[in-house]
């Protein structure tokens, strides 16, 4: 059967007080992808991001939702969102299971009460991302790698089809990254989310996504973990002098 697409991006640029942030940037989305998208720093990343969530208006071009006008789409708890760095304060007065009932606000609707239905989602999205244990802990008490769960499993909590997480391993200390991929991993393969991943991490890149977006201002490739893996496509992002090395899996 043929897979539609969830995302489409058509033509579009974005500038900032007259610089030049995004060039033309053209490419779509199937549902069920695992997409990676790298890139150096300053290359747009995040702004594109912005841009699919509407969130930010693009200076030209459009992008749609399942066949919807971004600016249109009214079915926003469809889409989770993990920006970078949500909270980092050990100060913020908010447990766990307060974090993740948040989430579902984009599918119940603001100063309601939640219903038996919106208590079964939050509990579901805190026993996939195995945080039900520290449910009553304060997000700030929590490591990185804890934390970043608790973030998915508030996106999680609106029973989205498109998961889009922007540097999802910052803070997450080495040993526990390789779980933190697998997970991620499982949400794409078991439970059919489409995902959105940036990572500065072209080692994770390679081994983990099933698709990979270079974006350097332009879209410099789009295609297989396999073909943006070369000197060639490397050089255009990141200059003449980059060195990288992939480890076996």
């Amino acid at each position: 059967m043929t897979k539609k697409n969830c995302i489409d991006v058509r033509d579009v640029s974005m500038s900032f007080n007259g610089t030049n942030v995004l060039e033309s940037i053209t490419f779509s989305v199937e549902e069920g992808e695992y997409l990676g998208i790298i890139g150096p720093n300053g290359g747009g990343k995040t702004t594109l991001f912005k841009i699919i969530l509407g969130l930010l208006s693009p200076t030209n071009g459009e992008v749609r939702i399942y066949g919807e006008p971004v600016q249109r789409f009214t079915n926003r708890h469809l889409i989770g969102y993990v920006p970078q760095r949500v909270i980092s304060e050990t100060y913020f007065p908010a447990t766990v299971e307060e974090i993740v009932r948040s989430g579902r606000t984009a599918r119940m609707g603001l100063l309601k009460w939640l219903s038996r239905e919106d208590r079964k989602a939050v509990e579901k999205a805190m026993e996939i991302t195995d945080v039900t244990a520290v449910r009553g802990r304060l997000i700030g008490h929590l490591s990185g790698g804890e934390r970043q769960r608790v973030f998915i499993a508030r996106a999680l909590a609106s029973e989205p089809r498109i998961l889009i997480l922007d540097e999802p391993d910052v803070g997450v200390d080495v040993t526990s990254q390789e779980k933190f991929y697998a997970f991620i991993e499982d949400l794409n393969s078991k439970l059919g989310i489409t995902v959105l991943l940036i990572s500065h991490d072209i080692d994770v890149v390679a081994h983990q996504v099933k698709s990979v977006l270079c974006l350097n201002k332009r879209l410099v490739c789009h295609g297989s973990p396999k073909k943006f893996i070369s000197e060639e496509y490397m050089q255009e992002l990141y200059g003449k002098k980059v060195k990288f090395i992939l480890h076996g899996h």
